[in-house]
């Protein structure tokens, strides 16, 4: 997408520079919905920002064939979150769970403007397509104090949430009955409420961000500290949602039954960090009694989606399989 002068001089404006130089796009944003880039500023405070300039009218085509109304909608909504997320909640998030700060938001006739702070500028420098095991713990612990910072065990807590999805992550049962419709594993299917509830029940719930995987971090050069982007599917869940999502995103799957509880007890020994720092009044041990019990279900839900969007997904193998299994037996499903 051009940048018009005219989205340049508001970008100015907004940020108190006296011009924008350049841009530079970092990615079009999935589906075709608009694009994510840098700005460098002239006579500003900082160098750069960065800007998502969301298009809402609907894309003709999907990478996946999903160009439905409930696809559609789910999008528009989803980007309706962010702009809550970083309107009202990115701004208090806690330093070890770093996010970019919101500068502006604007809504305009047919997109939506949102302007960041560059991460690059704050150290976090570093995107990677094939991560480290420094890179695995900086994400883990990142989730960890999120959800430290925001968990809660009753269901009024949530609603200091209001304006973001009252079930996070972009795979939540709700908004995907076509992927469900479409899903042939019949014992995974008839489970699936099942499952959605099982996890909606728990007793510690926090806000999850929903779309975990590694492409939304950042990490300083030495991969040691991570901050996350990417922000439309945050809401209310298990914490396990975004471990599995995570781990799916860095394991060798070859080796995920050697690998994955390495990472899960690191996950935890975070968490129990993380909550006597934030939350000392919660027990860390119960959390964590309820959510590796979980852990098998939460793979399963999201072992639901990825059957019905894409059948022939890498992400469908022998160990997310067994989980499954692992989960619906567990569940007496």
């Amino acid at each position: 997408m051009p940048v018009s002068p005219q989205l340049l001089s508001s970008i100015a404006q907004f940020t108190q520079a006296s011009s924008v130089s350049r841009t530079h796009v970092i990615q079009t944003l999935w589906g075709g919905y608009g694009t994510l880039f840098r700005a460098y500023l002239n006579d500003a405070e900082v160098p750069s920002v960065v800007v998502k300039y969301i298009a809402l009218p609907q894309p003709k085509k999907h990478p996946k064939g999903w160009n439905t109304v409930t696809s559609h909608q789910r999008k528009l909504d989803s980007y309706q979150v962010e702009v809550n997320w970083y309107q009202y909640f990115a701004n208090n998030s806690h330093n070890e769970c770093f996010v970019p700060h919101c500068v502006y938001v604007e809504r305009l006739d047919d997109a939506i403007l949102l302007i960041l702070d560059d991460l690059s500028s704050a150290g976090y420098s570093e995107v990677v397509t094939s991560a480290r095991q420094a890179h695995i713990e900086s994400c883990l612990s990142w989730l960890a104090f999120f959800h430290a910072q925001h968990l809660h065990t009753n269901c009024s807590s949530s609603a200091i949430y209001n304006g973001l999805w009252p079930s996070g992550t972009y795979w939540h049962l709700a908004t995907r009955p076509d992927e469900l419709d479409a899903l042939e594993d019949l014992r995974l299917k008839n489970a699936a409420d099942l499952i959605d509830q099982t996890l909606n029940d728990a007793q510690y719930q926090t806000l999850v961000h929903g779309d975990a995987k590694l492409a939304n971090f950042c990490f300083t050069p030495e991969g040691t500290k991570a901050a996350a982007v990417d922000f439309q599917y945050v809401g209310q869940g298990c914490g396990m949602k975004d471990v599995i999502l995570l781990l799916s995103s860095v394991l060798d799957f070859s080796k995920a039954a050697d690998q994955a509880p390495v990472y899960l007890d690191y996950y935890f020994a975070q968490l129990s960090t993380a909550l006597a720092t934030l939350q000392p009044q919660l027990n860390a041990h119960s959390v964590e009694q309820e959510w590796r019990n979980l852990y098998p279900i939460a793979w399963a839900d999201f072992q639901r989606f990825v059957k019905g969007w894409s059948p022939e997904h890498w992400k469908i193998n022998d160990y997310t399989e067994a989980l499954t299994v692992q989960a619906l037996e567990q569940l007496g499903a």
